[in-house]
């Protein structure tokens, strides 16, 4: 068995706030709530010839640009079974409906993400593949697997494991 590194990066300015709400056990609907999200991204892999895995600096312009679009939005689900979300004809507002709710928000305080719920696990996931595409890892010589973390609140994470190739 060959050794394996990991290049790894979790720093404090990869803090972002947003809101939002999730459904759970069928049809319950949380309230509109916010958390102060934190990222912890690694990449696996074999050393290069210059003898690291990969770039940390790559890795944290990569994560910095995807908190920064997240940061102060209310996160909203662009697949759920049961949560609507549209945005209106004159492109102002976005509207989201569960069941007999209705929650209306500026069109620029939202982030309408490509996800089923907006839970921990699925936002990992999606920032985990959004990364793997940004930073090319795709079959990457040596690079084997991406692992994005996010905590939710002080102790709570979910974490992914992606392969790359």
């Amino acid at each position: 068995m060959s050794e394996v590194f990991e290049a790894r990066v979790t720093k404090d300015s990869l803090v972002f706030s947003a809101a939002h709400f999730i459904t759970f056990n069928g049809n319950i609907c949380e309230r509109l709530h916010g958390h102060n999200w934190r990222l912890d991204v690694s990449v696996s892999g074999q050393l290069d010839e210059n003898g690291y895995v990969f770039d940390f600096i790559a890795m944290r312009d990569a994560c910095q640009k995807i908190v920064s679009e997240l940061d102060h939005t209310v996160l909203l689900p662009e697949s759920h079974h049961s949560i609507s979300v549209e945005t209106s004809s004159d492109g102002r507002e976005v509207t989201a409906r569960f069941e007999d709710r209705r929650w209306v928000f500026p069109v620029e305080d939202c982030c309408v993400l490509p996800i089923a719920n907006t839970t921990a696990e699925l936002m990992a996931h999606w920032i985990g593949c959004r990364l793997i595409d940004e930073l090319g890892l795709k079959n990457a010589e040596g690079i084997r697997e991406l692992r994005v973390g996010i905590e939710e609140n002080f102790g709570q994470w979910a974490t992914v494991r992606l392969p790359t190739n």
